[in-house]
């Protein structure tokens, strides 16, 4: 979408930065009336939110973010009528596939009870671990996708938090005893972008899951990018302004502003506005920890990929990597600094679902693994020797490839430093203190001036509440305007 450039002039807050977070606070503010100038370097807005024809003419391929279970559960981007703004939501027959060598899978289904059936043996297991939390899901969420605050379901969230502050391995060796459900889990776990054996690693497989059972996993159609153009349309609909095109290296760039929002990194944070922050603040920022990176791959193909198991052909994510134990040796291996032969791969199948993202009769593929921090070796002979394991023929059917390594990841978005796309290490040590600790984590040193990205609770991930939350904390100190 493009957007014309504005002229310069006072605004109550300036957002600098328009992925989710940069989104969700402008928004934030505007809805109460403030006026609020959102700026984007790049010429199209979204930050992780976009789509382009990066292969061949005609493929449309998400850059980086492809499937939402977060955008859809988000607890402030439910509160907007985004659905006006262009935006639809896309789901797959099954949430997301787990296949195995002997050519079955693993299946996370909508409803609870059937996936929990699925896995013959460990069904009770299942039901154990998450029946107790999904009856309670909605008014959950809000507290696992918070500020840090005091939880406003202590006993629920108490409830989660025992299950989800172990390591995975832990919780899936306590609940499971088929390597059907472990391997589930370990896929699921594996987003955490952490070694397996690492406490935090459940809360993410449960949050994933729980989402799956209660609003799906939805791809957005035409692209992620129409996410960012109906929170973008929904924003100017408010009054709000929005500037492209612009790269802020200094403060004075900016407009004059009560209060300035960085949907930035830390790194991004120092290098504008290092003058304005504390020699402690700083000293915090610059011991800020950075997690995995990332290696993707987006496919152009002539035809759907051949997955043996059936039900993988029915789900938009795929997760493969076989058991837990390899999955669990990936990732720690990935941590340690070595890229292995056998990785964790998240592939994403859009247009067999939405056929707007391909030339009839085509198809595209997106996948990624992980490495170690700031890795730049060629992981794609790898990958696909993954897929192939699990859909044969996978390569005859390539008519097309793009590749990102972790500094070309870097490169295309400063937040994603050393290829991380979490915004950083999602680890027990920085729960508290992400990015510095303080007080308020949105706000800096600076008097105005706060942070909004996933560098902030609750981290990563398509749903807003950095933000949400952020712009919360600058209405309160600067406008003194509170729920």
């Amino acid at each position: 979408m493009k957007i014309p450039l504005l002229e310069k002039r006072d605004y109550d807050a300036v957002v600098v930065g328009s992925g989710p977070n940069g989104l969700a606070a402008a928004i934030a503010m505007q809805q109460k009336g403030l006026s609020v100038l959102l700026i984007e370097g790049k010429e199209t807005i979204g930050g992780g939110m976009r789509t382009a024809e990066l292969t061949l003419p005609g493929f449309k391929h998400d850059i980086c973010s492809a499937i939402h279970p977060l955008a859809i559960s988000s607890p402030f981007f439910n509160t907007l009528p985004l659905a006006n703004h262009g935006l639809e939501f896309i789901h797959s027959p099954i949430v997301a596939a787990h296949p195995f060598d002997d050519g079955t899978a693993a299946v996370l289904h909508n409803s609870l009870s059937q996936t929990a059936e699925s896995l013959g043996a460990d069904a009770a297991g299942y039901n154990k671990l998450f029946r107790p939390l999904s009856a309670n899901w909605e008014d959950l969420l809000p507290d696992v996708l918070s500020s840090l605050k005091w939880p406003q379901h202590p006993l629920q969230f108490a409830q989660f938090g025992l299950k989800a502050l172990p390591s995975a391995k832990f919780i899936a060796d306590k609940y499971f005893k088929t390597e059907k459900a472990k391997g589930l889990f370990a896929g699921m776990a594996a987003h955490s972008m952490q070694a397996l054996d690492q406490p935090l690693t459940p809360a993410v497989a449960m949050v994933l899951m729980l989402s799956g059972h209660h609003k799906g996993w939805p791809m957005i159609a035409g692209g992620s990018q129409n996410l960012a153009n109906a929170l973008a349309r929904y924003f100017l609909s408010l009054g709000g302004k929005i500037e492209t095109g612009q790269v802020i290296t200094a403060l004075d760039q900016l407009p004059s502003a009560h209060a300035i929002l960085f949907d930035t990194g830390p790194q991004q944070l120092m290098q504008i506005a290092g003058h304005k922050l504390s020699a402690f603040y700083k000293w915090q920022l610059k011991r800020y920890k950075y997690g995995l990176g990332v290696f993707k791959v987006d496919w152009a193909l002539d035809d759907v990929i051949p997955f043996t198991a059936s039900d993988c052909r029915e789900a938009a994510t795929v997760h493969l990597g076989g058991t837990f134990a390899e999955i669990a040796f990936a990732e720690k291996a990935a941590a340690f600094g070595k890229a292995v032969d056998r990785p964790f791969v998240l592939l994403a199948q859009q247009s067999q679902f939405d056929k707007s993202r391909a030339p009839q009769g085509k198809h595209t593929a997106w996948g990624y693994c992980h490495v170690p921090f700031g890795n730049t070796k060629d992981m794609t002979e790898v990958i696909e020797n993954q897929i192939e394991r699990s859909a044969p023929g996978f390569r005859e059917r390539v008519i097309g490839r793009h590749t990102f390594n972790a500094l070309q990841m870097q490169d295309y978005n400063a937040n994603y430093i050393g290829g991380d796309i979490n915004g950083g290490l999602q680890n027990i040590s920085q729960l508290f203190t992400r990015p510095a600790l303080r007080s308020s984590p949105y706000r800096t040193s600076a008097k105005g001036i706060y942070i909004c990205s996933a560098s902030t609770p609750p981290g990563g991930g398509v749903h807003g509440m950095c933000g949400y939350y952020a712009a919360k904390r600058a209405m309160k100190d600067v406008f003194k305007i509170a729920d």
